[in-house]
């Protein structure tokens, strides 16, 4: 039996039985193994927690340069005012 070669990395786990059951479950449903089900679920996790940083450190030049950017004033941005003045897709409201 082949290893696919790009799932090389194993990661083992230990679980309750309940909690083994109810990711069974929840897999079950999606149609899908237990182990992509887990895999996918702990990715995103992974890239919600990453992309949630709201500390970050900076050394003296690069805060300064960084500072430098946020008192910049604004440059007229054409596709970005077109983007904001438009409805969210998921607005159904109608126009006043």
């Amino acid at each position: 039996m082949s290893t696919p070669q790009n799932k090389i990395a194993p990661i083992n786990i230990r679980a309750q039985e309940s909690q083994r059951t109810l990711i069974d479950k929840a897999a079950s449903r999606l149609n899908k193994t237990r182990s992509n089900f887990m895999l996918e679920a702990a990715c995103q996790a992974a890239e919600n927690i990453l992309l949630d940083q709201r500390l970050f450190l900076l050394n003296d030049e690069t805060f300064s340069a960084f500072q430098a950017q946020l008192d910049a004033p604004v440059l007229e941005n054409k596709k970005l005012s077109f983007l904001l003045h438009q409805k969210s897709p998921w607005n159904n409201e109608p126009d006043d």
